[in-house]
């Protein structure tokens, strides 16, 4: 479920709606609201609402710890099971009964379930859009941990979730990837179906950078930690440079906000200094208000829709190589990448004494969002590559 848009998932497929819709695409929603822990209902308010077709159903997707031991011991994995559920499935056939569409696109692996039952009502051509290869994200995730167990484990859901993840690529019609390295991962594995590359799409309109509010020099995070890749890379981060931030030569207050941040994170605080303020009202309010992003991603996939954001706001981004992957970057010169302890402090002690630099990797960083990632002429692009498949 896309609403609300605190997170890259859900900008891009409110995004792509909204690309489509302008270009006059009748479209439908049909969404999981996937509530974790027995948490509380989303009501979902967004103005797209009243353009577009929308349904939402409501599953649990929470693992008991029987479930996970006994996961251990089966083939296949929960992580893609839990989001099977047979009253949605039936909701879908309904809508599919009602309405002839020309193309069924799914967002993501985890809605991949209904795929055969979708194929079986409907004469729509099904396009699979691949937000990440969701295999590689356990796979990197298993090679960062040194504990035996978790590196095991994580191995085993890879393996499971790639055994899935392959098997469904030549189901569907065509597939959208986000990246050229993910466009090559998919092609590498024997698909035979069109695979064409869609960046990420945002509405620069929305994009209105104000310096006078922006303190300088300022580092922050912005990011969903209840995604894995995120929570590592911020820990990592900040255990390595906890010290030179609050008692060091980097001299530069830290902001840490997004979604579901875990209480433990609590202790990271430092008064004055490092700000752990967890989900904020105003996102572009809160990175408005700070110079200088932090995206050190060590593990994941995909496009980061963060970077672009950042970028679309004239932030100095300092990232890794893989936290930019599939964005056509210029190192130094409209973002700043730092794969190791030793490049990110000196990234960073540049930054915060050269606010000029900053400003000019800005700069660059938002001609490069207008000219390749506008929502309307990617998603001109997508209406285009569905045309050709019909």
């Amino acid at each position: 479920m896309p609403f609300p848009q605190n997170g890259g998932y859900a900008i891009v497929v409110c995004n792509t709606i909204k690309g489509l819709v302008a270009l006059g695409h009748e479209v439908s929603l049909v969404a999981l609201n996937a509530k974790k822990y027995n948490g509380s209902e989303q009501v979902a308010t967004d103005d797209l609402l009243e353009k577009i077709n929308y349904t939402s159903y409501n599953i649990d997707i929470s693992i008991s710890m029987l479930d996970g031991m006994i996961n251990l011991f089966r083939k296949k994995s929960n992580d893609i099971d839990k989001y099977y559920d047979a009253g949605f499935e039936k909701l879908l056939i309904r809508e599919l009964r009602k309405n002839a569409y020309d193309i069924v696109q799914f967002e993501g692996l985890f809605v991949t379930p209904y795929l055969s039952a979708i194929r079986k009502n409907s004469k729509a051509k099904l396009v699979y859009r691949s937000h990440n290869i969701e295999h590689q994200v356990w796979q990197r995730l298993a090679q960062q941990k040194s504990d035996l167990f978790k590196k095991w484990y994580l191995s085993l859901l890879a393996r499971r979730v790639k055994d899935y993840e392959l098997q469904q690529l030549n189901k569907v019609d065509a597939i959208a990837a986000f990246t050229a390295e993910d466009k090559n991962t998919i092609l590498s594995y024997g698909t035979t179906i069109p695979v064409e590359i869609f960046p990420v799409g945002i509405d620069l309109t929305q994009y209105k950078p104000d310096f006078s509010k922006t303190e300088f020099p300022s580092l922050f995070f912005l990011g969903s930690l209840d995604w894995l890749p995120n929570r590592e890379g911020i820990e990592w981060f900040i255990d390595n440079f906890h010290k030179d931030l609050t008692d060091g030569d980097l001299r530069v207050k830290f902001y840490v906000a997004g979604h579901n941040i875990p209480e433990r994170f609590d202790d990271y605080e430092v008064m004055g200094k490092i700000f752990i303020q967890g989900e904020v009202d105003d996102a572009f309010e809160f990175v408005n208000s700070k110079s200088i992003m932090i995206v050190p991603l060590l593990s994941g996939g995909g496009m980061r829709v963060k970077i672009v954001e950042g970028m679309a706001m004239q932030k100095c981004i300092i990232s890794t190589s893989l936290g930019a992957e599939g964005i056509n970057f210029k190192n130094g010169h409209n973002i700043m990448i730092a794969n190791n302890q030793d490049e990110f402090y000196d990234a960073i002690e540049r930054c915060i004494t050269d606010e000029e630099h900053c400003r000019t990797i800005g700069t660059n960083a938002r001609k490069l969002v207008e000219e390749q990632h506008d929502v309307n002429h990617v998603a001109r692009d997508l209406a285009e590559f569905y045309a050709r498949l019909r």
